[in-house]
């Protein structure tokens, strides 16, 4: 499993650490990444992502993952949010047209 949010795709960085005598050392910064369940009202079903903390704050903020997946653009959204994008407007659609 790679280090990186499912949701916003944030990744691992790289960078130095710097020592009182301007020496420099290669070092990462890694995301902070937690495993959440997400319930979507449209799929009726819980989904597992990694997701950092901040695009979790992002998705309790918008009103849950069906909400946020539908405001946010694609080119902001990781390939995996993407494609439950996809699986959430594709059920809304099924669902208007029927009622």
């Amino acid at each position: 499993m790679s280090r990186v949010c499912e949701i916003s795709g944030k990744n691992v960085m790289s960078g130095n650490n710097v020592s009182h005598a301007k020496n420099k050392t290669k070092r990462k910064f890694l995301p902070n990444l937690q495993n959440v369940k997400f319930f979507s009202k449209s799929l009726n079903k819980s989904i597992k992502l990694k997701v950092s903390v901040r695009a979790l704050k992002s998705v309790e903020k918008n009103g849950g993952l069906d909400d946020y997946l539908s405001k946010t653009s694609n080119r902001v959204l990781a390939t995996e949010a993407i494609a439950i994008k996809k699986l959430i407007l594709k059920n809304v659609n099924k669902q208007s047209n029927e009622s």
